[in-house]
């Protein structure tokens, strides 16, 4: 075989290789029909909210020579007034409706606060629209309008079943631009953006701008599998990433809100605190699954069942990953059904039983029981007798709850346990947050009353090789957690 002809079957070889790859790599041909089925059923939401005196944001304009002139001209209520009249804050957002009667879904923050809520549809209707309920922890709204006729809709689909790598479509209202389309992927799954308690946002690469918060995104078959909501920005434009509320979590918020106006969370009643990878140590487990008990609410559903130092594995069936998992299945669940909880107790794994209550009711309760806390304040004078040993092992020093202990650190007097008096510069428990004046009450999920139950406890955890000691800690004000501290 000559040079020419080895290299003609190389590339050959090369370029059959790669075909598989190419049509694997390639998106959809076009999504036209798509966007044309599911266009009308999207909706352009624009709020209007009354400020009093001269208070108002200036109404926006559209660049010179815009289409859209006319109809900004049309939604400014000082039309021919000047800039100086203007009382009124408006904002614009995007929606979907989901059914023939007119319910729309879209975010809570697009119609917060608003006084006038209007509905655009594609067809150039506009409709005036009533709030039906709103949900500011999931960020979403369900409006109502009346048409007089049936609308299109669109259905939700199953969020968890959209893979990162999938092919999404957004349809909105970026920058006032209705029946924008935009498409892109699944970027990634769970994220945590800090914007509330039960984050769980899909990520997504198709653009997001100001104006589609509210709009659905979309699957390939045309089902809503998320809520775009969130974007990463500068200067106002999006950077490329979104975040969509899964429809798997927001579907029971929107029945809720659509049946009753509000929303009926379970709750379980209990305190939690994330299991850190020193706590998880200090128990003697392989990872840092879970969430753990550091208050139990009197009269709530878990009390007499659940127990401070609980570590709680699964909700349901579910395993808690993370500590954000266990707040939303809890949410998630209907009130008044029945849920196993399997909890990790001094080493044994129990499965309990739980009836679950109301989370609106819950917060009530627990607000009424915490009005204030208080924090510590600055390391005051040590008082004598420090615990011998335990400096060197753990870099703190502690004495029992005497009189002078009381006045030196503000204690009630109710307090069982060892106070500390003293922490090491530098040493694990300074970083983990532990100081002068916190209550330890419990070392490894067992109590202790004095300084040599402190000192006994600490130093069988040493001889067991155990890596760290776990706290239990209250401060001034009762509130209580748990830290995890490493042996020297």
């Amino acid at each position: 075989m000559s040079m020419h002809t080895a290299r003609a079957v190389l590339a050959g070889a090369i370029l059959s290789l790669s075909l598989p790859l190419a049509v694997l790599a390639k998106g959809p041909e076009s999504v036209a029909r798509l966007a044309a089925q599911l266009s009308p059923a999207v909706v352009n939401i624009a709020t209007t909210q009354h400020i009093a005196g001269n208070a108002g944001q200036q109404y926006p304009t559209a660049p010179e020579g815009s289409p859209l002139g006319d109809m900004f001209d049309d939604l400014n209520p000082n039309q021919g007034q000047g800039p100086t009249a203007e009382q009124e804050a408006r904002s614009l957002g995007s929606g979907f409706i989901i059914d023939a009667n007119g319910t729309i879904v879209t975010n809570n923050h697009v119609i917060e606060g608003a006084d006038d809520i209007q509905v655009f549809l594609t067809d150039g209707t506009r409709l005036k629209a009533k709030l039906v309920g709103a949900d500011d922890k999931a960020d979403l709204a369900v409006l109502k309008v009346e048409a007089g006729h049936p609308l299109p809709f669109v259905e939700f689909g199953d969020s968890d079943a959209a893979e990162v790598g999938d092919w999404v479509m957004a349809i909105g209202n970026p920058f006032g631009l209705g029946g924008s389309v935009t498409l892109g992927i699944v970027s990634a799954r769970n994220r945590d953006i800090q914007s509330g308690p039960y984050d769980d946002f899909i990520q997504t690469d198709a653009a997001i701008n100001q104006g589609n918060s509210g709009g659905p995104l979309f699957n390939m078959d045309g089902k809503v599998v998320g809520i775009n909501t969130a974007i990463i920005a500068r200067g106002g434009s999006s950077l490329g990433i979104g975040f969509a509320v899964p429809v798997n979590l927001a579907q029971p918020v929107v029945r809720q809100l659509a049946e009753y106006g509000e929303t009926r969370r379970g709750w379980l009643g209990v305190g939690i605190q994330e299991v850190t990878e020193d706590i998880a140590q200090s128990l003697g487990r392989p990872n840092s699954n879970g969430a753990m008990v550091v208050d139990v609410t009197k009269t709530g559903p878990a009390d007499g069942v659940l127990e401070q130092g609980d570590v709680i594995l699964q909700f349901n069936g579910k395993t808690i990953a993370k500590l954000k998992d266990l707040p939303r299945f809890v949410a998630e669940t209907a009130v008044g059904q029945d849920v196993v909880v399997k909890v990790l107790r001094q080493g044994q794994e129990q499965e309990l039983h739980v009836t679950l209550g109301r989370l609106e009711v819950g917060e009530q309760i627990v607000a009424a029981a915490h009005p204030s806390t208080v924090t510590p304040g600055p390391d005051p004078e040590t008082p004598a007798g420090p615990a011998p040993g335990l400096k060197d092992m753990l870099g703190v020093d502690v004495a029992p709850i005497d009189e002078a202990a009381k006045k030196t650190y503000s204690l009630s007097g109710e307090e069982k346990g060892v106070v500390i008096t003293d922490v090491a510069k530098g040493s694990d428990a300074e970083k983990h947050g532990l100081i002068a004046g916190l209550v330890i009450s419990e070392v490894n999920q067992q109590k202790v009353l004095t300084v040599a139950d402190i000192t006994e406890k600490v130093g069988a955890a040493k001889e067991a090789g155990r890596p760290a000691v776990l706290f239990k800690v209250l401060d001034p004000a009762g509130n209580s957690r748990f830290i995890a501290v490493k042996l020297n």
